[in-house]
């Protein structure tokens, strides 16, 4: 009997390696597996600008390199391959795509279900991760932990924040304000009760739990979050509805010394309108893990301010996402061999 042969596609955070031990551990060692491995992020994804045109989005190199290893595949699993409507008529046996990721932006739905190719994703896999990295930056910029190491990083020893006017304060004396309450704003909230901080939800399509009733989180409208919130951590998808939520006039309504954090997307914020509030002294301070342009521009103002954690789109790469997120197709494979409904279908 012909073994099943299973297409590897993998980068240099969920590598190619990953993807075969997740498939062998869940599928038996009666496979054939071709590995290729792409060049992200050490090379920067394709967004509507690469060799697929406005076809598909957020993919890492050419389709026509994997023409050869989807030839003869039965299965691709992969994070961010190129899954085209050309590629696809090329792969004649393909009926399987996992994509490793919250949503299959490098694969031509359209395509895929017209070549029948069921697709899978991982909805929610660096929840975990991002929410530990939102609580970091939180802490960094409300404890001065930024401050206080970018003036030693100088040689300078900045014992001016023990000034009562100049130190930082407690989380558990704040109100703490998320806009977006899915897989990752609820995890930030579950690491938030224990510092017994005030905790404000904004999302019109998610509802408290009961615990959370108990615990007193609140859920208020944007409007009263941004007037209420010391600190305001964005955890919402980009849609038409939210590009540019954090305008110019609502980062202007926000408490004086109020803190943004931002590991979702930049394309929420109104950046030069933050970046004004954060020059006047009307912020606080912001903790950016993602940008209007990626990488930002060397002569952004941003980068020279005193105030903000700028990290590089970091939030949600944990070696555990890697590993999880390849396990979970893995496993949506063995079932979708098996004919059982799948855990994360996408079509």
């Amino acid at each position: 009997m012909e073994k099943l042969k299973i297409a590897a596609v993998g980068d240099q955070f969920i590598t190619s390696a990953v993807f075969e031990a997740a498939a062998r551990s869940a599928l038996g060692q009666g496979i054939e597996v071709v590995t290729h491995d792409l060049a992200w992020p050490e090379v920067p994804f394709f967004a509507h600008d690469g060799p697929a045109g406005t076809e598909i989005k957020e993919y890492s190199g050419r389709p026509s390199d994997l023409e050869t290893v989807l030839a003869d595949a039965d299965a691709l699993l992969t994070h961010l391959a190129p899954v085209t409507a050309e590629l696809l008529s090329k792969a004649p046996r393909l009926k399987f795509v996992g994509v490793s990721r919250g949503g299959p932006t490098n694969v031509n739905m359209d395509a895929a279900r017209a070549h029948h190719v069921t697709v899978c994703n991982v909805p929610g896999r660096n929840a975990s991760a991002v929410a530990e990295f939102t609580i970091g930056a939180i802490l960094a910029n409300v404890r001065r932990i930024t401050i206080g190491h970018a003036g030693l990083s100088q040689g300078i020893w900045r014992g001016d924040l023990y000034r009562y006017d100049r130190t930082g304060d407690e989380l558990s004396d704040l109100t703490v304000g998320l806009l977006g309450y899915s897989h990752i704003g609820q995890r930030v909230v579950r690491l938030l009760k224990p510092f017994g901080c005030r905790i404000l939800i904004c999302d019109p399509y998610a509802k408290l739990t009961v615990q959370d009733a108990i615990d007193g989180v609140e859920q208020v409208d944007l409007d009263e979050m941004i007037a209420r919130a010391d600190i305001l951590s964005l955890h919402a998808r980009v849609t038409p509805e939210t590009m540019g939520i954090m305008s110019a006039e609502r980062i202007a309504k926000m408490k004086k010394g109020a803190v943004l954090v931002n590991s979702a997307r930049g394309e929420l914020v109104d950046q030069s309108a933050l970046c004004e509030a954060l020059v006047s002294g009307h912020l606080g301070g912001a903790a950016l893990d993602t940008f209007e342009t990626e990488p930002p521009q060397k002569n952004d103002e941003l980068l020279r301010l005193p105030n903000v954690t700028l990290t590089p789109h970091i939030a949600g790469a944990s070696r555990r996402v890697a590993t999880f997120a390849a396990e979970q197709i893995a496993e949506d494979l063995a079932r979708f061999l098996n004919g059982e409904k799948l855990k994360n279908p996408c079509n």
